[in-house]
């Protein structure tokens, strides 16, 4: 008979190389997802072992079974067999440090409770023998009566016996819970279990029922709260209250038994050298977690990590964007003017590249991050931040991904995977995108070129060191951030009530990047995102094109576009002919320099057409219709329809702005931000009344709007991603919109009080 496919488990607490076991198991042939209506990041590896098939699950790191959230308590849903996208483990593989042994059985006690077969991985041995720490493996695996296996996962070794203590498992097998506790306790279980049983619902596993008894104020509790009308909770503070008169009381009850039982188990399986040693790692960290010192080389090393995304990613994004132009040329070439073209150059071809052009940043960003975690230094960084979000309501561990928005808030919001408290990270995550990327600055670059005077306050040699124009792109790049820590004030104390955290992190010992560790998490978060994210950036993107395109007449703009095409292929061989006609007779070199100066007349007619067209075209489209309909929203920000179009269009991402704007005053949509005829354009700008458009407060506002909005498909896609939920996205926008709109309107308004 063929195998039954077997689901193995693998938990244990953080930085114990559980990530770096599960990659080395399953190959990197990994399925990465979220657990259905949580944050939680599903990683499901399939392999097959000597000819039987297994599903690796790597289950969040955790320092116990005592869920706190509804993310925390899916792993115990997991293990217990109630989440309905994984079959109930057949056995469990849990690691732990070899070289802190005792603190790590605390969660390895309650995994025995499950009963489910269960291995005991020792990771880190090498860790541990140079600390002078010695453990009796055979010795622990007899008195637990179960398979304790020794590993060094960053070299690969203890692989081979663990996979075949895992095959030996036997289908339907049990393990029998410890039964540490009193038998008070579980007398008192059993009452509670009765008071649980309703006709309507299953029995609820005797895991599940000691964590209600056990977790005062913990998930579990909240859970049956909500859930139980039979006066369950009366009855579970009357047991509690009767443990304690017992002296047993919850949840002290729990961590002393626990740990006495570790203490216990390991006499005589582990020794430790009679006097601490003071390791490499202890060394460096005298100086990376200094007040001073550690603070400096965190910001030095920010500097060089933030500057290297932004400088390295250059070249790879200027590639992506020449290829794509290289596919438009491509397409334009066999297929004439018409509907499709336009669809699959400005539509299909403009969604793809919207998606990839992110990569770069994404894969530089994550190597970065892969290798920090990997050495350890990411536990020190969070430790070092720790003290100042903390103010913000946030942990430490939210300062990377925040500053990693300013770069793109796409890879800062993915980088929030860092964060195990859900609210924590939630908050992280609807104030990332406040932080002024780099998609921002094509619009103050136009507006602050245009209506920003270039005063010089500071010069050094005749050469100005601050300037008006300077400064204000400062206040621009800078009032997301500031607008953050009162938005993330607001959030904790209002939205996500309740105290910060814990901040309980162990600083692991420092060691040398896995490559394969850090190549198989770069792939496995860039492929998320290109699959996950990028999916829907690409149908917002044609969703847009189609706005603008529909329902106008295109076939005088396709004629004309048709016959530049034609006037450019025929300058193109009038100037090879002129060049080859240069030692010919002058009356010859004449005539066609004259054939040329004619077409060259032509083509200068038909693209000024083509862009009247085009912005007839747009302001006609269910696009301009749009602007026009929001026009009197805008107005009191100083906007008019163009602007109110422009800012639509942007939805997919923020620059593209400019090249709207480009299209809307007649100069064509192949245009930058530090173009005179846009600038110009901008400048001469009138209302129906002959005044101005545009003035300084204007320009202003129109900064605000876009330093506040949440003018970024890609953004809301990877929240909705990241957050398994439509709800943040809206969320984000919503609140991100209002804040951009009623800082748009002060500046505005404020700004026309002295003009």
């Amino acid at each position: 008979m063929q195998q039954k496919k077997m689901t193995i488990a693998i938990i244990g607490n953080p930085n114990t190389g559980k990530s770096t076991l599960f990659n080395q198991l399953s190959g990197g042939h990994a399925h990465i997802g979220n657990f259905p209506g949580v944050t939680v990041e599903k990683k499901v590896g399939s392999v097959t072992w000597e000819g039987r098939q297994i599903d690796l699950v790597d289950l969040p790191g955790t320092y116990s079974l005592a869920p706190r959230s509804i993310d925390e308590m899916l792993a115990v849903d997991v293990l217990l067999g109630r989440q309905k996208s994984v079959p109930r483990p057949d056995a469990i593989i849990c690691i732990a440090d070899a070289s802190n042994l005792e603190r790590n059985l605390y969660l390895f006690s309650q995994i025995l409770d499950l009963s489910i077969p269960v291995v005991l991985v020792l990771n880190m041995c090498d860790l541990a023998r140079s600390r002078g720490v010695i453990i009796d493996a055979q010795a622990l695996s007899q008195k637990l009566n179960i398979p304790v296996i020794c590993t060094e996962a960053h070299h690969g070794k203890g692989l081979k016996e663990l996979k075949a203590a895992i095959l030996k498992i036997e289908a339907g097998a049990a393990h029998p819970p410890l039964a540490l506790f009193p038998n008070a306790f579980y007398s008192e279980r059993n009452l509670l279990r009765e008071k649980l049983q309703t006709p309507q619902e299953q029995a609820a596993p005797d895991f599940l029922v000691d964590r209600l008894l056990l977790d005062v104020g913990g998930y579990v509790e909240s859970y049956f709260e909500h859930h139980a009308k039979n006066g369950l909770m009366d009855h579970l503070h009357e047991a509690r209250s009767r443990l304690k008169a017992a002296g047993f009381a919850v949840p002290a009850m729990e961590a002393r038994l626990r740990y006495g039982w570790s203490r216990e188990l390991l006499q005589d399986v582990v020794q430790h050298p009679p006097d601490h040693r003071v390791t490499a790692s202890d060394k460096i960290d005298r100086w990376l977690t200094h007040r001073i010192f550690g603070f400096l080389f965190f910001f030095l090393l920010m500097f060089f990590v933030f500057q290297s995304v932004f400088t390295w990613a250059g070249p790879a994004m200027d590639l992506i964007e020449a290829g794509q132009g290289l596919v438009d040329a491509a397409v334009e070439s066999v297929i004439p003017p018409g509907p499709l073209r336009s669809l699959l150059v400005d539509g299909v071809s403009a969604g793809v590249g919207g998606v990839l052009i992110f990569l770069p940043q994404i894969v530089i960003l994550y190597f970065f991050i892969a290798v920090l975690e990997d050495s350890g230094y990411m536990a020190r960084a969070a430790f070092i931040m720790d003290r100042l979000m903390r103010s913000l309501g946030l942990s430490g561990k939210s300062f990377i991904p925040l500053m990693s928005s300013f770069a793109c808030a796409v890879p800062g919001i993915m980088a929030t995977r860092v964060i195990e408290n859900r609210h924590e990270r939630l908050t992280t995550i609807l104030v990332a995108p406040l932080m002024s990327c780099s998609a921002r600055w094509p619009v103050y670059t136009l507006f602050i070129a245009a209506f920003i005077p270039n005063i010089a306050y500071l010069s050094i040699a005749n050469s100005p060191v601050v300037t008006l124009q300077g400064m204000v792109l400062f206040a621009m790049s800078s009032i997301g951030a500031l607008i953050a820590i009162p938005v993330a004030w607001f959030l904790k104390r209002v939205c996500f009530k309740g105290d910060v955290a814990p901040f309980v992190m162990e600083l692991p010992g420092y060691k040398w990047p896995s490559p394969r560790n850090v190549i198989f998490r770069v792939y496995n978060r860039a492929k998320s995102f290109v699959v996950k994210a990028g999916t829907l950036i690409f149908m917002t993107s044609i969703l847009i094109w189609a706005a603008g395109y529909f329902p106008g007449d295109h076939s005088e703009q396709f004629q004309v576009q048709n016959r530049i095409e034609t006037v450019d292929v025929s300058l193109e061989t009038l100037e090879g002919q002129i060049a080859a006609a240069e030692e010919d007779t002058a009356a010859a070199l004449k005539e066609l320099q004259t054939q040329k100066d004619v077409l060259t007349q032509e083509q200068s007619e038909l693209n000024e057409k083509q862009n009247l067209l085009s912005s007839q075209l747009v302001e006609n489209s269910f696009l301009g219709k749009a602007g026009h309909w929001i026009a009197p929203v805008v107005k009191p920000l100083g906007w008019d329809w163009k602007i109110g179009v422009g800012v639509i269009a942007s939805f997919p991402a923020r620059e593209v702005i400019i090249s709207t704007l480009g299209t809307i005053y007649s100069l064509g949509g192949d245009i930058s931000e530090d173009d005179e005829g846009l600038i110009g354009s901008v400048r001469a700008a009138t209302w129906p009344d002959g005044s101005k458009v545009f003035n300084i407060p204007v320009a202003i506002s129109i900064m605000v709007f876009f330093a506040l909005c949440a003018q970024c498909a890609a953004t809301l896609m990877v929240i909705r991603r990241e957050t398994n939920s439509w709800f943040w996205p809206v969320v984000s926008f919503t609140y991100m919109t209002t804040l951009a709109y009623v800082g748009a309107f002060i500046s505005y308004q404020v700004g026309m009080l002295f003009i």
